[in-house]
């Protein structure tokens, strides 16, 4: 039979009471979602910003551009040919624009680049390098990404006509300046800004590239890209430090988990991971206990088996002499000595098989039932007076000794009736025929203490361990042979380990000849 576990066992968290605590450290979840979770915030909400920052940008141009478009209009409103002119050539200048002037009927009339040098060149893509092709196409990803409005392609026209811009159109139409947004082939924004000029119907028209616009928006991405480079850099290291304290002891438990179940190598080591203190650490110390426990209860099972081979082989051996010599017997009284004794063996079998079955189901009941206070006082005096009264004690006398009253604990009432039965039993059968047996109940701290002391010859202290063995052999004199299963003690000592308790076996406090067996289980509370 299997040594029933502690209910420490059962009832604590594996390996050695370890529990997970948020004080200290984070747990693996949290430092996962953390890792995964983090760059890809930080991707959005800079992708996010950086379209509203450019959207900022190009509103402020577009106030911009309608007081330049507005305050030139009416500049060039009172002056002659030669003055409109020049302001167009200074103001293209300064501010980097294109300026054309439409008389009444939408004919060009004036020009800033026609009438000197131009103040800007739109950029040539075929020459650009990898940098600007790498810009451009993160520009058009970005705006997939963002769902921005798509902007119409800056094409000169190729009638200088007025007609042939939309905003001057519409300025002519309401009176009222217009601008609009264009994009160059690199990327950048074309702003343009029609208005009236005076009253004749005269319109003029800025055109600029604001290229300062697209730098200022990739010099930031560039600064966030850097940024987002060095943070899934150290996410990509963050994760397979992660990766590595994960898989690696999954992989090392998942190998020793295997090699147990095929039972290649018996003292297969599994990894308990003592400097762990998350979940992996209690996962590879829960396996390993498990491991241990598994052990410890085949090789119960197979010890347990071979004794029971051995305790049962003996009887049957005589069962099966007596029933071979029988018919070869005509002595009646032999006879009836060969019947007696086939007879005991069968009690002998019969019990040894009715102690073994209790024996091995005392882990399974335990497991199921619901514990419950216990009053041991009561418990024991009811077993003491039963015994009387069934004529058990063969002369000895059995007291109940201290002070009653507090005795309580937590257990299952008819395993612990079991565990009384069988030391008073014990006790009983090592006594002299007329002698004492006292039951103390006493209580230290947040135990319970049970004495059953004898007046038999006592117990050696190098065998007091052995009395709790299987099938342990010595019988009290004069007991005749096969009476007692062996299997009393053992059983108790499973049952009272199972409630978090303890069983030992000592000489008498008082130094009278004797053994003492005792019982200690935690105090119920109160």
């Amino acid at each position: 039979m299997a040594e029933a576990p502690k209910a420490a066992d059962r009832r604590q968290p594996v390996g050695n009471g370890e529990q997970l605590s948020a004080t200290g450290r984070f747990a693996l979840t949290g430092r996962i979602l953390a890792v995964n979770i983090l760059p890809l915030l930080i991707l959005g909400g800079g992708l996010f910003y950086l379209d509203s920052y450019r959207t900022q940008l190009i509103n402020e141009r577009f106030k911009l551009a309608r007081i330049e478009a507005q305050i030139t209009a009416e500049a060039l409103a009172g002056a002659t040919r030669e003055r409109q002119e020049a302001l167009l050539v200074q103001i293209g200048k300064e501010q980097r624009m294109r300026l054309r002037m439409f008389d009444a009927s939408g004919r060009l009339t004036a020009d800033s680049f026609a009438l000197a040098e131009p103040s800007f060149r739109f950029n040539d893509i075929s020459d650009d390098d990898w940098n600007q092709r790498f810009a451009r196409w993160l520009d058009r990803t970005v705006d997939t990404i963002v769902s921005a409005e798509p902007v119409p392609d800056y094409v000169e026209p190729e009638a200088q006509q007025a007609d042939a811009w939309p905003e001057l159109a519409r300025a002519r139409e309401l009176g009222i300046s217009q601008v609009r947004l264009y994009d160059w082939r690199d990327g950048t924004p074309v702003i343009t800004a029609a208005a009236p000029v005076g009253l004749r119907g005269a319109t003029l028209l800025t055109v600029r590239n604001a290229v300062d616009i697209t730098e200022s928006v990739r010099a930031a991405r560039t600064m966030l890209f850097a940024a987002m480079l060095l943070v899934m850099t150290a996410s990509a290291a963050l994760s397979l430090f992660l990766a590595r304290t994960i898989v690696t002891p999954l992989s090392q438990l998942a190998r020793a988990a295997m090699r147990v179940r095929q039972g290649r190598e018996r003292e297969v080591e599994v990894p308990r991971l003592p400097q762990r203190r998350d979940e992996i650490g209690l996962l590879a110390r829960a396996v390993s206990d498990m491991t241990a426990a598994l052990r410890q209860r085949i090789d119960a099972v197979d010890s347990f088996a071979a004794d029971v081979a051995h305790e049962i082989k003996n009887p049957l051996a005589s069962l099966r002499s007596a029933i071979d010599t029988l018919p070869r017997v005509e002595d009646p009284a032999l006879r009836a000595e060969l019947i007696r004794i086939a007879a005991h063996d069968v009690r002998r079998i019969d019990r040894l098989v009715t102690e073994i079955a209790a024996a091995s189901r005392v882990d399974a009941e335990i497991s199921r039932a619901t514990f419950e206070r216990v009053d041991l006082d009561e418990l024991f005096a009811n077993l003491i007076r039963s015994r009387e009264e069934r004529g058990l004690n063969g002369g000895r006398r059995l007291v109940l000794e201290g002070e009653r009253g507090g005795h309580l604990v937590m257990g299952v009432p008819t395993q612990l009736e079991r565990v009384a039965e069988n030391l008073i039993d014990n006790a009983v059968s090592f006594s002299p025929p007329e002698g004492l047996v006292t039951v103390r109940i006493a209580r230290a701290q947040r135990q319970i203490i049970v004495e059953i002391c004898d007046e038999g010859p006592g117990i050696p202290p190098e065998r007091r361990e052995d009395v709790f063995r299987r099938f342990h052999s010595d019988r009290p004199e004069g007991e005749s042979f096969g009476n007692h299963s062996g299997l009393g003690l053992a059983i108790a000592r499973a049952i009272a380990e199972a409630h978090d308790g303890t069983l030992t076996a000592d000489a008498r406090p008082d130094g009278r000849n004797g053994a003492c067996l005792r019982l200690r289980l935690p105090a119920a509370a109160a």
